[in-house]
């Protein structure tokens, strides 16, 4: 967390963030900025601290209510529901209270969740190591390891920057593109294995730049940057997109790697739209507050050489090797990864720090530890509690809302790893759509990291103008909300009573 917006997700740690083209903006831009008064930073921290305990406690009250449902109501039914023993009970309260300090302080919840399932596993269960550690998800570690490690080099190597700017050059003084331009470009980034915050920042400080340059507003920028992001994030090339897979086809409801990538694809199209309509209708559209113009750097980068033509050769065999071949991308990323590294093996140390340490620890601890509630029946018993709400699609609307607003605050990728086994027996007894309701639940869990107080939407805010960024903060956060709203009820309507997927 920082003075003024604070960063949820882990991966903000990723190495990929760090080592950010400037792109001819000012220094420092790159990072979270520090507020100019002290005053309204004070303001600004007590009502996050008081929007963090309220989320907190409604999350509490949630795991209360349910629990006491199950009690209260099983003299009442002909058929009670299902409660909870201590021995549920216990491990589900430590996963609440690991979400709330993970959302306090700035420590990592693959660690706690692997810490939590030492506890539990051993002096709860009785059970051994090699028995705790059964379900620990090996090939989606692998995969985090390959794509982070060949993705480092890449930015490294330039090759990314020339992506960017022969994209940007396209468009030839059509200003008003420049923000599908970005759009695209971040998809396309995050669709081969960029990390969505490090595609963003990569990208915000050239775009950012851009938008003052051609007046448009910084926060439509911003939003199509993120949105292009997410709607790349869900490929079957991506992190997010195997870890969803993996996760739905281990709890026995496989889905469509294809269908999850071009749902969020959509989602996040119609969203960009819809913004671009809100922003024109209120007069935004062409921001006035951009009047001073800043230096961006549209200069020719020439033709690719070397390491970067090699670096485009193999993302091009990547991409043949995982989607013609079914190859395992982690074990290809890898390979290409080490294939870079030799001709460059000064630097070989540098390009093993550009591996998401911090992602492959919060994804190892977090399906670990949510392994062992399925052990003990948690989830099985919160899932059938939860159908006793009635009727399927109501429940699947609320599952989308309680991933969407906990995101804002806690981990998409833990929320994601916790909240998916629970469709589980939603989609066993009902005609839902396997696809489409887990695709509406990603899509709510990550369309909210535009908020101010995510990582990708702290990187937007930070490639603000030092006299404008207070503006673009409590303007994002206004545009947030109304994602927050918005955007799991679409996700729900467009995919799950429609049985599209």
């Amino acid at each position: 967390m920082t003075n003024t917006v604070q960063t949820k997700d882990v991966l903000a740690d990723d190495p990929q963030t760090k080592d950010v083209p400037a792109h001819s903006v000012e220094p420092g831009a790159a990072h979270v900025p520090e507020t100019q008064d002290k005053r309204p930073a004070r303001a600004s921290s007590r009502r996050r601290r008081i929007l963090l305990w309220v989320v907190a406690g409604l999350a509490i009250l949630g795991v209360i209510a349910l629990v006491a449902g199950g009690i209260f109501n099983q003299g009442a039914a002909t058929d009670p529901e299902p409660t909870m023993t201590a021995v549920q009970i216990i491990p589900l309260v430590i996963l609440v209270v690991m979400f709330v300090v993970a959302t306090k302080w700035p420590l990592n919840i693959g660690v706690m969740g692997l810490v939590a399932s030492f506890g539990v596993g051993y002096f709860m269960l009785g059970m051994t190591d090699k028995q705790i550690l059964e379900e620990f998800p090996a090939s989606i570690v692998l995969t985090i390891i390959g794509v982070t490690y060949f993705f480092s080099m890449a930015q490294r190597n330039g090759t990314i920057d020339i992506i960017v700017k022969g994209c940007v050059r396209m468009v030839r003084g059509k200003t008003l593109l420049l923000p599908w331009v970005f759009f695209l470009i971040a998809a396309a980034l995050t669709s081969l294995g960029t990390f969505s915050p490090a595609a963003i920042a990569l990208l915000a400080p050239a775009a950012i730049g851009f938008a003052y340059e051609s007046r448009i507003h910084p926060v439509v920028m911003g939003a199509f940057i993120i949105n292009g992001a997410h709607a790349g994030g869900f490929s079957p090339l991506s992190v997010a997109g195997v870890l969803v897979h993996d996760i739905a086809l281990k709890n026995d409801f496989p889905i469509s790697q294809g269908g999850l990538f071009i749902a969020s694809f959509a989602l996040n199209l119609i969203l960009s739209v819809l913004t671009i309509v809100l922003f024109a209708l209120i007069g935004k559209l062409r921001d006035g507050a951009s009047g001073q113009h800043v230096d961006v750097d549209t200069s020719s980068t020439g033709r690719p050489h070397g390491q970067q033509i090699l670096t485009l050769a193999l993302i091009a065999a990547m991409l043949v090797c995982t989607l013609g071949f079914h190859m395992p991308i982690g074990f290809v990323a890898l390979t290409a990864g080490l294939l870079l590294a030799f001709i460059n093996i000064k630097e070989h140390k540098t390009f093993i720090g550009g591996i998401s340490w911090s992602t492959v620890l919060l994804v190892a601890g977090m399906i670990t530890y949510v392994s062992l509630l399925q052990h003990v029946g948690v989830i099985d018993t919160l899932a059938e509690q939860a159908l006793a709400l009635g009727a399927p699609l109501l429940i699947a609307l609320v599952l989308c809302y309680v991933i969407g607003v906990g995101s804002a605050f806690a981990s998409s990728t833990a929320l994601l790893t916790a909240f998916i086994p629970l469709a589980g027996p939603l989609l066993a007894t009902s005609s839902l759509s396997a696809s489409g309701t887990v695709a509406a639940l990603a899509i709510a869990a990550t369309v909210v990291d535009v908020s101010p107080f995510s990582t990708d939407g702290a990187l937007v805010v930070a490639n603000a103008r030092d006299d404008d960024r207070q503006r673009v903060y409590k303007q994002l956060m206004f545009y947030a909300g109304g994602v927050v709203l918005v955007a799991p009820a679409l996700a729900w309507a467009l995919l799950v009573p429609t049985g599209i997927m």
